[in-house]
């Protein structure tokens, strides 16, 4: 009797599993090992992970393909957003040694966490099936709940978290909410058909009018308020300000770089690839959370002292700017948002970088009076820090002026240049809190009697060197990562 053996599709979730082996073997090692050797490994087994989970993205580039009985899609799309999370992830690692050796936190539970949730990023941006985006979502946000409250001895850490953690639960319910509306409506939590005779979202959402419509679209209200949470859009941004500033700023930079393109590749594919034939009902929601958000994020991040929660605020408001190329729903809108996600995450790890390390042990130094006079102690960190606030504020020559003009002229495209000024205007309200910082560094004295800032570690100087680089090459040479960009294509059936 012959049996037929099924296909063995491990492609579309070779790197997740990569990663997933790596953190295991850091915490077995260490468990093991334990201290006697020192913990000098750890950070190279999690660097040598992610460089295996990179490379295992950029092989199926160009595939077209859904996998795991259509519960993953191997497209362009999905490894674009992989490449960047290892990326993400690598800085991550690199400055979180330096942060560790230097505070005495030095855990393999951090690296394996950090490898956990980018292989659930990873994962969700893959996701062909609500069901294996919901479990994706839940993957990273666990890992970076704890992560948040890794300051164990620190109590506005632990509060965070603990914020962080109930409104996630509250965003989690409303996404399960709207899988099971969506399962009602349409019979399937598949995004795409997987046969002739299958049922999918996007099958449903292109047969035209039906009664079950009004229920798909309810579905879609939640999956966008569970989603809003991850990118911070307002009005689902209240736990940011508390977790940016009580999490360690290497776990900041992280969240503000890897949880948002995440968010965003989940947002995209529902709403730009599979919810497209419904855009005219999906369209006022988006809009509406994207003009708050670039209001809301840009006019508060004006009164901000901290400097991690201004930075905070600042990482809503450019979640509304993303969002703008996401309601143009075009194909340049598309891989706009894609450059914009990939060279603001570049961006706002190298600014979390300098502020781990002028804030110093137990980092106290965040303030904004904390910056007097920084350029005249630490030069190159406050060169480095300028360029990061410059290229987030949209200035010509660096790639944040690159990833305005392509989101902006998408929408622009698509008929709402109105959108596009009220961008603008937000824009210009978010250059005046970046100057503040840069009027404190240059213009005022240091305050006497006061230690110098620290200068860093070389792995952490390292990370500001590279992410300083790429923001100015980005600005200047953005061709090959545009370009990869508009090759990040959804998966297509039968091509």
């Amino acid at each position: 009797m012959e049996m037929d053996i099924p296909r063995i599709e491990l492609a579309g979730i070779a790197p997740e599993i990569a990663l997933t082996v790596a953190a295991l073997v850091i915490l077995v090692v260490h468990a093991v090992l334990g201290n006697r050797f020192s913990t000098w490994y750890l950070p190279y087994l999690a660097t040598l992970g992610l460089v295996v989970a990179g490379a295992l993205a950029v092989i199926v580039w160009d595939v077209n393909d859904l996998q795991l009985s259509g519960m993953i899609a191997l497209d362009n799309f999905a490894t674009f957003v992989k490449v960047s999370l290892a990326v993400f992830g690598l800085l991550t690692v690199w400055l979180g040694r330096d942060y560790l050796t230097r505070d005495r936190l030095e855990e393999s539970e951090f690296y394996a966490l950090v490898l956990f949730a980018v292989a659930g990023m990873m994962l969700m941006a893959a996701a062909a099936d609500l069901i294996v985006m919901f479990l994706a979502l839940e993957t990273f946000s666990i890992a970076l709940y704890v992560l948040v409250a890794f300051k164990r001895r620190s109590t506005e850490a632990q509060e965070s978290a603990m914020k962080y953690f109930l409104l996630g639960a509250f965003s989690s319910a409303f996404f399960l909410f709207g899988i099971a509306l969506a399962y009602g409506a349409v019979g399937t939590t598949n995004l795409y058909s997987t046969g002739p005779e299958a049922d999918s979202l996007f099958r449903f959402a292109s047969a035209g009018p039906s009664t079950d419509l009004d229920l798909l679209v309810l579905a879609m209200g939640l999956i966008i308020v569970g989603l809003g949470f991850k990118i911070a859009a307002v009005p689902f941004h209240a736990w940011t300000p508390d977790a940016y500033q009580g999490a360690p700023s290497p776990v900041t930079g992280f969240m503000a770089a890897g949880s948002k393109i995440a968010g965003f590749a989940a947002l995209i594919r529902v709403l730009d690839a599979i919810l497209f034939p419904l855009r005219w009902d999906w369209r006022p929601l988006v809009i509406g959370i994207a003009v708050l958000t670039m209001i809301v994020g840009s006019v508060l991040a004006v009164v901000q002292e901290d400097v991690k929660r201004m930075l905070a605020y600042s990482s809503i408001a450019h979640a509304g700017f993303v969002l703008v190329g996401v309601v143009a729903a075009n194909d340049r809108g598309v891989s706009g948002s894609l450059f914009y996600l990939a060279t603001y995450g570049l961006t706002v790890v190298g600014s979390f970088a300098v502020v781990s390390i002028l804030a110093g042990p137990g980092e106290h130094r965040t303030r904004l009076t904390d910056y007097r006079g920084a350029f005249y102690q630490r030069p190159l960190l406050a060169g480095a820090l300028t360029l990061f606030l410059l290229a987030l504020a949209g200035v010509p020559v660096t790639s944040g002026f690159v990833a305005k003009l392509v989101v902006f002229g998408a929408a622009i495209e698509s008929g709402y240049w109105w959108l596009v000024v009220i961008g603008v205007l937000a824009s210009a309200i978010a250059a005046f809190f970046y100057l503040r910082v840069l009027v404190v560094m240059y213009m005022q004295e240091p305050i006497e009697g006061v230690e110098p800032a620290p200068s860093g570690g070389w792995l952490a100087n390292g990370v500001v060197a590279i992410t300083a680089a790429t923001t100015i090459v980005f600005g200047l040479a953005w061709g090959p990562l545009i370009d990869a960009a508009e090759h990040a294509r959804f998966f297509v059936a039968g091509g």
